[in-house]
Order: C-alpha cells, then sequence, then structure tokens
C-alpha cells in the first residue's frame, strides 16, 4: 500500500477503536499528538524503506534510510513481523514517557494510537500481492485472501481508484453512524 492510503486506513482505524473503546479521560494536547502518532505508527513498519515519509522528515533523513534499509537487507522484513510489534511496543513504553511530559498529555493513548496506525498498516499490507512475514524470520508470507493473485497491486489501479476512497467512505458512514459516540469523545476535550 502507498503511503497516504496507510494514512487513510490509520485514520479509520483511530476513529473506530475511538469509538468502540472511548477514552475516560482526553484533552486537546493528547487528542492532536494521538491523531499523529497514529500517523507515525503507519509509517513506522516501513522504516526499512529509505524512501519512507519519516525519513523525509528528519535532517539527513534520506541517508538513515538509506542505512537501516541495508540493516533489515530488504523489505518487509522484521518491522512486518509479530516480532517486530512487540519490540516497537517495548520501545515505545520506555521511550513515550521520556520524551513526552505526561503531565499535559496521556502517554498510554498516545501509545494506543501510535500501535493502532501499526497494526493498520500491518493489516493493509496483508491485503497486497506481497503479504505479511508475521512470523520472521521464517520465511512465511500471510495474505488476505489467502490466494495470492487476488490480492492488491501496491499502488496500482485498484488501490488508488477503489481501496483509498472506500477508506474514505467508510469513515465518513462510520463517523455518521457512530455521532454520538464520538461526539462525547470530543466533549471531554473542552471540559
Amino acid at each position: 500500500m502507498t503511503a497516504r492510503t496507510h494514512d487513510a486506513f490509520a485514520f479509520a482505524s483511530l476513529v473506530t477503536f475511538a469509538a468502540f473503546f472511548p477514552p475516560e479521560n482526553l484533552n486537546l494536547t493528547t487528542l492532536v499528538v494521538s491523531v499523529i502518532g497514529a500517523d507515525v505508527g503507519a509509517l513506522l513498519p516501513d522504516l526499512d524503506q529509505a524512501g519512507n515519509r519519516l525519513w523525509e522528515m528528519l535532517p539527513s533523513g534520506h541517508n538513515l534510510g538509506r542505512i537501516f534499509r541495508r540493516i533489515f537487507y530488504k523489505h518487509r522484513t522484521l518491522t512486518h513481523s509479530l516480532i517486530g510489534v512487540f519490540a516497537i511496543y517495548k520501545l515505545l513504553e520506555f521511550v513515550l514517557p521520556l520524551v513526552l511530559n505526561s503531565g499535559f498529555l496521556n502517554t498510554k493513548i498516545v501509545l494506543a494510537s501510535i500501535m493502532i496506525g501499526y497494526l493498520s498498516h500491518l493489516l493493509a499490507d496483508s491485503l497486497t500481492e506481497e503479504g505479511l512475514p508475521l512470523l520472521f524470520p521464517l520465511n512465511i508470507s500471510f495474505g488476505i485472501p489467502p490466494i495470492r493473485k487476488m490480492r492488491i497491486k501496491t499502488g496500482k489501479w485498484f488501490e488508488n481508484f477503489v481501496v483509498y476512497p472506500v477508506i474514505w467512505i467508510y469513515l465518513i458512514w462510520f463517523i455518521h453512524l457512530n455521532q454520538a459516540s464520538l461526539t462525547n469523545i470530543l466533549r471531554l476535550v473542552v471540559k
């Protein structure tokens, strides 16, 4: 999937998750950082690619991306596996409270948002021809549907003109359907 599809899918996943599991308390800072965090989480699995948008945001990011590309050897290895999910979670669980001021925002909500974005990336990539090496380092690829020829080709017309618009149509439909629940979440911000 392309970065813009991952962004949209992460946002739709975050809104869906929030509607079903609303936070007990929320402030504006946590809300904003969580939305950004879901987007960052959606791009994290592709850190093994030199052209990842996250690398472009950093000074000398292109060079760092090239280094990471060599470390990971190829795309969709560790960062697209269950081991990668666990490692990223544990790393963020340790780092976020150190770099984010918990007096201004809820680091647990931010961590959950980043992981929702991360997992949404993996789910979206499971729909592509390449699938996912969930059991890395074992060379077994998983995908939905199991028949590879029925899956999406990344960046091709089906993703751009069907999948991407369907994500936004779903999001609009879901927000309309869950308007009361989502409005209650936003009311927490203005208290």
